[in-house]
């Protein structure tokens, strides 16, 4: 049986594929519209096993790797459509396309002006330290995936805004950095999708982060979503064995590996090559956590998530996180009240046993930190949102109980108002802030000069 080959589709060679001609001519038109702005690239695996195509365009996973007409403005999607099909004035076209990006949030949580460490007042490229315990490295070679989700936070990373794109060439600063931080136990390998590369070029970048001097990094994450995507990488690609044996060395050299797997629905972990991936990552004596955002139009069911969790606990991953869809991208198409994702995942919350309860959530990654709606409640006659920092800027932050007014349409950290009366939450009295857009009304969204690329 010849071992199936990895094949993107992007804008330019997906009419190339048989699914093609499957689609309605307003859907193929969104398509080449939107993926002006906003990255498009899928593959044979997800067009051929995980979308049904009777169901199209309703299907979640087709709703997450295709681009569609809402996702953008009405009036910007007139003006983009007017000069794509034009196919004339290419500057008036590049331009647009800049502004509409730049009034997407290219980087929320503060990722490029606030997360960057310095060393001898520069910024090292391809690193973010928000939290104590963790680092983020983004290795140059890592900076696509498999397939692009829709709604994906780092979109910036994938459509040249250069400007805005996170990547390390090298991993010697990565090992200088963390030899001068001993507070640091984590670190964290991202991307894009580090999966992407071969393992030999992976292996360049862990295999410095076993040295006896980085003795206090006791944990390396892969932050992936080709558990989901192409489950191939761990069981029929040319060097899967090979990855596989990675992840064994770095458990043999005391370390925890930690595969950080992405998925958004459940029908990504019903085929058997996706469950076989699972058992063999497992297998190494790895763990595998799962995580993904709570999206409108893809995952609103709480039975999906149940059934993920509950295939995932079978097979030996961990349940870890349900997000809230971040502030980036195409969010009007995306996101939902944090009231209504906090039914969700009370709801899915109670249809699984306790080992699926490891799952947290619904967390937003904000800019104080990872802040859980822990509930809704009435106190003392006002009815609010039960808060709680799972981890933060600054550690005693963490777990530290606070409230908001109850907001039936809030999406985010930054349309909450403090409850009680209080003008500010906690961390806000303590020199923090609920957005990177500090001291702006909540609910502010503008963009933040960056600093400059070195």
């Amino acid at each position: 049986m010849d071992t199936p080959k990895f094949k993107p589709f992007i804008r330019q060679t997906i009419s190339h594929s048989r699914q093609w001609e499957w689609i309605a001519p307003d859907l193929q038109e969104a398509v080449q519209v939107v993926s002006h702005v906003l990255p498009f690239r899928t593959n044979e695996y997800v067009l051929d096993h995980l979308i049904d195509w009777n169901n199209v365009p309703d299907d979640p996973i087709y709703r997450l790797t295709f681009p569609h007409r809402d996702m953008l403005a009405p009036d910007d999607y007139a003006r983009l459509r007017e000069l794509v099909l034009g196919k004339a004035d290419q500057p008036a076209l590049a331009e647009l396309v800049r502004r509409i990006r730049l009034r997407m949030n290219p980087h929320p949580a503060g990722q490029m002006t606030h997360n960057v460490p310095r060393v001898n007042d520069a910024p090292l490229k391809g690193l973010q330290h928000k939290y104590k315990e963790t680092v983020l490295f983004f290795p140059s070679a890592g900076q696509t995936c498999h397939a692009y989700c829709t709604f994906c936070f780092r979109w910036p990373q994938f459509v040249g805004m250069d400007d805005m794109k996170f990547d390390a060439r090298e991993s010697h600063e990565l090992a200088a950095y963390l030899r001068q931080h001993p507070e640091v136990t984590d670190v964290l390998i991202t991307g894009g999708d580090p999966l992407i590369m071969n393992t030999r070029s992976l292996e360049a970048y862990i295999e410095p982060l076993l040295a006896p001097e980085l003795a206090h990094i006791q944990n390396i994450r892969i932050g992936t979503k080709s558990v989901a995507y192409w489950p191939q990488r761990f069981v029929s690609d040319r060097d899967a064995d090979d990855l596989l044996r990675l992840f064994e060395r770095v458990v043999a050299a005391g370390k925890n590996m930690a595969i950080m797997g992405h998925y958004n629905h459940a029908v990504e972990l019903r085929q058997p090559i996706a469950q076989q991936a699972v058992k063999r990552i497992v297998g190494t004596g790895a763990t595998l956590r799962m995580q993904g955002p709570l999206i409108r139009h893809i995952n609103e069911d709480p039975a999906s998530w149940a059934e993920l969790w509950q295939t995932g606990v079978r097979l030996g991953a961990i349940p870890y996180y349900m997000f809230v869809e971040r502030d980036t991208g195409p969010r009007a198409y995306f996101q939902l009240p944090l009231a209504r994702a906090h039914e969700v995942f009370q709801a899915a919350y109670q249809m699984v046993s306790g080992l699926s309860r490891t799952v947290r959530g619904p967390s937003m990654s904000a800019f104080p930190g990872k802040v859980v709606i822990d509930g809704i409640a009435n106190i003392g006659g006002e009815k609010v949102f039960a808060l709680q920092l799972l981890q933060a800027r600054k550690a005693d932050w963490v777990r530290k109980p606070f409230y908001a007014k109850f907001d039936p349409q809030a999406t985010w950290m930054d349309e909450l108002k403090p409850a009680f009366g209080r003008d500010k939450f906690f961390f806000e009295e303590e020199g923090g802030s609920r957005s990177e857009f500090g001291a702006e009304a909540p609910g502010a969204r503008k963009v933040i000069p960056l600093m400059a690329a070195r």
